[in-house]
């Protein structure tokens, strides 16, 4: 493998992050294709109910077994590499849909100047059997908005293929200790299939020298994927703007009068691209749930039904669109179960945009 890093530089010690939850069908394959000279291996453990911790003891006697502190691939990952000991980190995925074998191509563009190599499916060399046309879809819209805001080229925001250098663990700021709250679902913001968003997001936010490296996405090969296209395609739209809030609150002190109507164009492209989004996650759930119900009302208001049929025969969404002279605002509410509901809201004037 040294015949592949530049001639300056050593080949770095690289720490492969492993979120796992019963996955022991696919760790063969995914061990089986990583590198021969691999720093460590990192399981980090979602309480699986399989033998997947065992599993991963009798393929490779090495590796190194965490327990998440919560629930979710973000908090996995973040678990793991919080317990990193290598110069370089690699996350990949253990259903089998990444190649552990492209590591060494993500490592030459850290060697090559990036700070942090980020994998592709739509450039040149990449490729997707797994994914479809309405995620493809939803993907590139999401990573519009992100392009948007922070001026980056991103052709994938969401492939969860990525490699970095250890050192910038702490600019990503991802949360490992704090407990869940009472009554939630056991996890925080962040915990989600959102954490390559956030990751992206934050890298940006930093200025962090990224290059993206061309990766074939496979299809998973064993096992169910615990992704829903609908609802974390919310969470991902909302972790862009409860970011983009956090990086204006880092600003405003720093703003100049010079700058005010770029911003105002920025927000009113921003309207075009996340209403366009908002659209896309109705198709989502029309794919996933059935036929949702539309509705026009003359005033921003949304009301939320007071009780809902539980069942999956019921499961319906409300799509509301209100217009007033010189402003419009869409906004999503969407049953989550039979108690919960998330809206979404979209404004022109930066000024109304949604508490998140």
């Amino acid at each position: 493998m040294m015949s592949q890093a530049s001639s300056d530089m050593a080949w770095p010690r690289i720490s492969v992050v492993i979120p796992t939850l019963n996955e022991a069908r696919n760790l063969p394959y995914v061990f089986s294709q990583l590198p021969a000279d691999i720093h460590e291996v990192i399981v980090v453990d979602g309480h699986s109910v399989d033998d997947t911790v065992a599993v991963a003891r009798r393929l490779r006697p090495d590796v190194r077994v965490v327990q998440q502190t919560r629930r979710g691939k973000g908090n996995a990952l973040a678990c793991g590499f919080e317990a990193a000991t290598g110069e370089v980190i690699a996350m990949v995925d253990a259903d089998g849909s990444a190649d552990p074998s492209e590591i060494p191509r993500f490592v030459e563009a850290l060697l090559s100047g990036a700070d942090f190599a980020k994998g592709t499916r739509f450039a040149a060399g990449g490729g997707s059997s797994d994914i479809t046309w309405l995620r493809r879809l939803g993907n590139r819209l999401l990573g519009a908005v992100v392009n948007l805001i922070y001026g980056t080229h991103y052709s994938d925001l969401c492939y969860g293929f990525n490699v970095f250098w250890q050192k910038y663990v702490p600019v990503l700021d991802l949360d490992v200790s704090s407990p869940p709250a009472p009554g939630g679902d056991g996890r925080l913001w962040g915990d989600g299939f959102e954490i390559e968003t956030l990751i992206h997001v934050r890298a940006a936010e930093e200025g962090l020298r990224v290059a993206e490296v061309p990766s074939f996405e496979h299809s998973r090969i064993y096992g169910v994927s615990n992704l829903d296209a609908f609802s974390d395609g919310l969470r991902v739209l909302t972790t862009i703007l409860v970011e983009r809030r956090r990086v204006r609150r880092r600003r405003r002190s720093r703003r100049r009068v010079s700058g005010a109507r770029t911003a105002v164009a920025q927000a009113r492209g921003l309207i075009h691209l996340e209403t366009a989004l908002v659209h896309t996650l109705y198709l989502l759930y029309s794919d996933e749930y059935g036929r949702l119900c539309i509705h026009r009302a003359r005033l921003p208001v949304i009301r939320l039904p007071t009780a809902v049929p539980s069942g999956r025969s019921h499961r319906r969404a409300c799509v509301s669109s209100a217009h007033q002279p010189g402003s419009s605002r869409t906004a999503v509410v969407v049953r989550a179960d039979n108690h919960v509901f998330i809206a979404v809201g979209v404004s022109q004037a930066p000024s109304r945009w949604p508490r998140m």
